[in-house]
């Protein structure tokens, strides 16, 4: 199990304010959708001034009816009118929706995207240190928890810093009473909703906090159920999540709380207001209060007693999604404090990305953009009738130098690694042999950038450091001792070291890997379902569905870690002849205890404390 991920209070986020990084980051994220945004923000603004046209136009048609006694025939047109304007605004508002929601989408894709970048480039070694459910929850919760700021929450507070104001100077001119009401109690709302929102912030910190810990602390203890069933743990980690899960709960009525009371001061006052203003009207027309310097006509009565109720409905909007600014900005602070910081989406180059083939276990990295050059293709056979591409020519092969490299690795006092050299020419087939432990693995890993160290390691030529990391995955194939299976088929696992694999790549594939000597065995063949992380394959069957993505690829630098083991000799011969043909024209770096796979390579090198010396 990774990580500690228990209920009890963790270093994930300080429920104080958000630094004010983390406020402008939001900012910035909104600059990135600018054009559906200000869509959004300004349907509901043209929406106010039909409104108000709107209102008047009814207005006048009551003051004809029940004042003039106006025939029906007469108010035909201006009714017609009303209705007119009630559907445009209708349309407006869809319209505003509909752009506020493709603002936010686009926003969460560029984030999610941004934060897969940065776990690509952070590497195994750094998310090993972190809680796996913790990340995820960032990824998918706290990310979406951003959709309400940008879809509802800025275009509300547009429309409530301008239209209240707005309305209540178009009030002054008929009745100067209504529209000093509307200008003093308008500005009460957000004064007091601002005071309770510092709380509702505050509370959906720590809302967050506590489910992503629940998130990580649920995914650790599922991952680790088998061993906690074995050691007679299940029932009292069943409580343990019992009791985090009530502690989500409990948070979350508490964020509840406040966003009614939030909702509450704003009803109060809008109630006041419009209250305020019906009873000013009213004794001014039955004749006990005289403000005005002219006659108060049943037109200019209904007008404002119309708009009174349209003012404060932009604030109640506001209020009704002021608690998605306070999630976001918490959601903000959950992602820094999972992610060591906040992702940088304006160096994000677009969205349209292309997948490139290499990661450990000879699938994919999401990578950085990619262009056509780091494509994979697959061509023709060779003698040995397995899938390569048919212009590859020998100089393709990767020339790698590495001068002092030294690893540590934490809890061993020794480096793993201690000023280790290697040099491999291009085309050259080396093994690497060595007691278990000695770090093989790890040389392997630092080659290929899945683990930081210190030294020199240059590419074809280029320090490892200058690599693009989508150049680096599609030059560079590594096939780790425990390559991941996700849950899927078996032609679906294969073709995850190249997407665009036709069924007859695949098969070819599987057959050079010898998959096909146990999938044919299983209902549906390749077709068959594999469980999560390859549940029904033993280890060696699971070595050679990860070969057979590598038959998919084009690397010019082949690293193998120990990839004939679990296989009796026969299979161990027949992989390995496999191997070495498809290694034909391509630098091969092979890691294996067994010194007949060694034998079959020209070179062979052996790690020990720390150093590289010829075997």
């Amino acid at each position: 199990m990774s990580g500690a991920a228990g209920p009890g209070p963790g270093p994930a986020v300080a429920p104080g304010k958000p630094p004010r990084e983390q406020a402008r980051w939001l900012g910035a994220q909104a600059r990135t959708a600018r054009a559906p945004l200000a869509l959004a923000a300004a349907a509901p603004l043209v929406g106010g001034i039909l409104l108000v046209l709107q209102a008047w136009l009814l207005a006048r048609v009551l003051d004809a009816a029940v004042a003039g006694q106006a025939p029906r025939a007469d108010l035909a047109g201006a009714i017609g009118a009303i209705v007119a304007l009630i559907l445009v605004r209708a349309g407006l508002a869809w319209l505003g929706e509909k752009a506020g929601a493709r603002a936010a989408e686009h926003i969460k894709q560029g984030v999610r995207l941004a934060l897969f970048d940065r776990l690509l480039a952070r590497g195994p070694a750094w998310s090993r240190g972190r809680v796996s459910g913790e990340l995820a929850s960032a990824v998918v919760d706290q990310v979406e928890a951003l959709d309400g700021f940008f879809a509802r929450y800025l275009p509300a507070a547009a429309s409530a810093a301008v239209l209240p104001l707005a309305f209540a100077a178009v009030l002054l001119p008929f009745d100067v009473v209504a529209g000093l009401l509307l200008l003093v109690t308008a500005p009460l709302i957000p004064l007091f909703m601002a005071l309770v929102g510092w709380g509702a912030e505050a509370a959906s910190r720590r809302h967050l906090r506590a489910f992503a810990r629940l998130s990580g602390f649920f995914a650790d203890r599922l991952r680790g159920l088998s061993t906690l069933k074995l050691y007679g743990r299940a029932q009292a980690e069943a409580n343990a999540v019992a009791s985090a899960s009530e502690a989500v709960r409990e948070r979350t009525m508490a964020v509840l709380r406040i966003a009614f009371l939030s909702s509450a001061v704003l009803e109060f006052f809008a109630a006041l207001g419009v209250a305020g203003m019906a009873v000013y009207f009213g004794l001014t027309y039955l004749g006990f209060l005289d403000l005005r310097a002219t006659p108060l006509t049943l037109q200019v009565g209904f007008f404002c007693l119309l708009m009174a109720p349209e003012a404060y409905a932009p604030l109640r909007q506001f209020a009704a999604h002021y608690h998605d600014r306070a999630a976001a900005r918490a959601a903000a602070s959950q992602i820094a404090a999972a992610f060591d910081g906040l992702p940088d989406v304006s160096r994000q180059c677009g969205h349209e990305r292309r997948q490139t083939p290499a990661d450990s276990s000879g699938g994919l990295s999401l990578g950085r953009c990619l262009t056509p050059a780091a494509t994979v293709s697959v061509g023709t056979k060779h003698p040995a009738g397995c899938p390569t591409p048919s212009h590859l020519p020998a100089s393709r092969a990767a020339a790698l130098r590495v001068w002092g490299l030294t690893v540590q690795a934490e809890g061993r006092p020794q480096p793993v690694l201690d000023a280790a050299q290697l040099i491999l020419q291009p085309g050259e087939h080396v093994a690497l042999m060595g007691a278990s432990g000695s770090g093989k693995t790890t040389l392997l890993e630092t080659v290929c950038r899945l683990r930081p160290g210190a030294g020199d390691i240059v590419l074809d030529g280029r320090p490892l450091a200058d690599w693009d990391e989508a150049a680096l995955r599609a030059r560079v194939a590594l096939v780790g001792q425990r390559p991941y299976l996700f849950a899927g088929s078996i032609a679906a696992n294969i073709r995850l070291g190249r997407p665009d694999a036709t069924d007859a790549q695949v098969r070819d594939a599987a057959r050079c890997a010898r998959v096909l000597d146990f999938a044919e065995a299983l209902p549906g063949g390749l077709d068959a379902p594999l469980g999560s992380r390859g549940h029904g394959l033993s280890g060696g069957q699971a070595q050679r569905v990860a070969l057979a993505r590598l038959y998919l690829r084009d690397p010019g630098l082949i690293l193998l870690d120990e990839p004939t083991a679990h296989l009796d000799a026969a299979t161990q011969a027949q992989v390995l002849d496999e191997i070495l043909a498809f290694a034909r024209g391509r630098t091969l770096l092979l890691a294996t205890h067994a010194p007949a796979v060694a034998r079959r390579l020209p070179r062979a090198l052996r790690l020990a404390h720390g150093k590289l010396e010829p075997a």
